[in-house]
């Protein structure tokens, strides 16, 4: 489903998505999170604007994230890295790393439809900074 949206995306911008390997959670939440979130920051693009999905973060509507994204690219941000973590979440080194943490709901979601989720709403909010009607 991710890829139906990445494809919407496409004549906009470019969408990656990167993975790293899960660490099993018989090794414990917290080795889980310190494992996983050296990865993630190892593929930390210099200059990205890192945004953390996070329940303890801020909260934006629609036509908010569109207006938020929108003004970092007027004051120069070109590259954007969303970071979903895994079933434990984010370690906090990746949090304090995220120029911006960013909350999807006060739910929690797998993070395979999470990232659903985040490319809806970044298509849905290049369409909305265009002024282009959405329909899905």
């Amino acid at each position: 489903m991710w890829r139906h949206y990445q494809g919407l995306i496409r004549p906009y911008s470019t969408v990656e998505v990167l993975e790293v390997t899960e660490t099993p959670l018989a090794s414990g939440s917290r080795h889980v999170k310190a494992k996983e979130g050296a990865a993630i920051l190892s593929l930390l693009r210099p200059g990205a604007f890192a945004v953390a999905l996070d329940r303890k973060g801020r909260e934006f509507t629609s036509e908010e994230i569109s207006s938020f994204l929108a003004e970092r690219k007027l004051h120069g941000m070109s590259h954007f890295q969303f970071i979903l973590g895994g079933a434990v979440g984010l370690d906090e080194s990746v949090l304090a790393r995220s120029d911006l943490s960013w909350s999807l709901s006060t739910l929690t979601f797998p993070h395979q439809m999470a990232r659903v989720i985040v490319l809806e709403q970044l298509y849905r909010a290049l369409r909305i900074e265009r002024g282009e009607p959405y329909h899905h």
